[in-house]
């Protein structure tokens, strides 16, 4: 598995897809939290803070990540080595589980020029250092979780077409209806217990949980179920291959 992980990963660094991606994102974030008159600008704000950059993460993640994942299993069917791929000395999990391992670390890569952003934060407040790093820490760990959800997501997308558009377009609507689709389902249904339980079935709730600084074993465990049923989802789509 780690010789099909280290190929994919090569993969994305030897063409332009994967500096495309961090480019992109390190673009977007950087305008709108240092140069265009938003709320979201750090320079303008009461405080020193990078919230506005885990506010915004999630959304161009929501686009960012599928054009990543979109490749995994599409690309290899449309081209015929699919059938090679799966002919590997590897259980069909241990093959997804590495294109899902592939496609999370390009995303972390793409998260690590952002600590730019923290220490310039860290040396601008008043005084230096005046900055919550709890909430801050607890926020990149739940952007991690969050992009292995939508990691997982993409690849399943991946894994039911042969056409890299349309797995693009389904993982971009299943991943927004797992972060806030259910928030607004629950909000329309109830502000009671029912609507409550809608809500925490998205990944919104956690992720804003984790966000607050408090690393709750609730939302660790859902992120890890959440990546783990789509990534069965994906080994039963290459299953069906078989039967």
């Amino acid at each position: 598995m780690l010789s099909l992980l280290k190929k994919e990963i090569s993969a994305f660094l030897s063409s332009l897809s994967g500096y495309i991606v961090i480019g992109v994102f390190l673009v977007i974030t950087g305008l709108l939290m240092w140069v265009l008159p938003l709320e979201s600008n750090i320079l303008d704000g009461d405080y020193a803070g990078i919230d506005s950059l885990f506010v915004l993460a999630p959304w161009v993640f929501l686009f960012l990540i599928p054009a990543v994942t979109m490749r995994s299993f599409a690309e290899e069917k449309k081209t015929g080595t699919i059938e090679l791929l799966l002919t590997h000395p590897l259980s069909d999990f241990e093959i997804v589980f590495a294109k899902y391992l592939a496609c999370l670390l390009l995303a972390v890569l793409a998260l690590l020029p952002t600590l730019v952003y923290y220490i310039s934060v860290y040396k601008l407040g008043y005084p230096p250092g005046n900055i919550d790093n709890g909430r801050t820490w607890g926020s990149y760990l739940g952007l991690i979780f969050l992009a292995g959800g939508f990691a997982s997501i993409g690849v399943f997308a991946s894994s039911v077409s042969n056409n890299q558009i349309i797995s693009f377009i389904l993982a971009v609507a299943l991943c927004y209806v797992c972060y806030a689709g259910f928030g607004y389902m629950g909000a329309f249904l109830s502000s009671g217990a029912a609507g409550n339980m809608v809500q925490m079935l998205g990944i919104s709730a956690h992720y804003s949980s984790m966000s607050r600084g408090v690393i709750d074993t609730r939302d660790v465990i859902y992120f890890i179920s959440l990546s783990f049923l789509f990534l069965m989802m994906s080994r039963t789509a290459l299953e069906s291959r078989k039967w």
